[in-house]
């Protein structure tokens, strides 16, 4: 298996910390947000990682190269400006990512869920990792029901995505290069019935604004 961390926005809710460093290389305890995905990813016994670069890349690029601190493989997808999205910058990379189902991370959320315990049914095009709605997104994404997730418009509760998830390249069929969103190609899966996923109560958090990271740099820190 291989993985896939999304590190190409510019994180305008973050600036002006990302200003002059992508967000995926601000620190939190001492340690750049991106190191704390490369360690879970490499716990979880993966050991090929593609990271899509857009704003100041050649940054992440040049601090990391070749892992070899974790025996990882990192490769670099290159976006230009703008970047592509979530879903774009998933298909730009698919060559590099192969044929067999893959883990994307979003890099701006952490969370200590154990990634080897991803799995996706041979019927499934996704599976995704839900969590309990944070007090900045309320209303939450999508509904889970029996293991199953849905794009449901009624009112049964519904679970935040947590910007973790397992993907077949079929997924993507019908898409072409260019900036898109993951999340209109994930729910005509959903119509489809294809994607499962699971509720994880663990810790999470997404670190959308330099609040949310101070939040993380005091759950973290000494």
């Amino acid at each position: 298996m291989k993985a896939m961390i999304l590190a190409a926005g510019r994180g305008e809710r973050m600036r002006p910390l990302t200003d002059r460093t992508p967000k995926t290389l601000l620190e939190v305890a001492g340690r750049p947000l991106l190191h704390y995905h490369l360690d879970a990813i490499a716990k979880a016994g993966v050991k090929d990682v593609v990271i899509n670069l857009s704003w100041l890349g050649e940054q992440i690029r040049d601090a990391l190269g070749d892992d070899g601190e974790r025996s990882l493989n990192v490769l670099f997808s290159e976006e230009g400006h703008p970047p592509l999205e979530t879903g774009g910058g998933i298909f730009r990379a698919l060559p590099m990512l192969g044929p067999d189902p893959f883990m994307v991370i979003n890099g701006d959320v952490w969370c200590n869920y154990p990634l080897d315990k991803l799995a996706l049914a041979n019927d499934d095009l996704a599976h995704l990792v839900l969590v309990d709605n944070p007090a900045h997104h309320p209303q939450g994404d999508f509904v889970l029901s029996e293991g199953r997730v849905l794009d449901d418009d009624h009112e049964r509760p519904r679970l935040t995505f947590s910007g973790i998830g397992m993907y077949r390249p079929e997924l993507f069929a019908g898409c072409a290069d260019g900036a898109f969103s993951l999340i209109p190609v994930l729910k005509a899966a959903m119509d489809r019935g294809l994607v499962s996923g699971r509720h994880y109560a663990g810790a999470w958090v997404d670190i959308g604004t330099p609040e949310r990271l101070a939040g993380l740099e005091a759950l973290l820190g000494p």
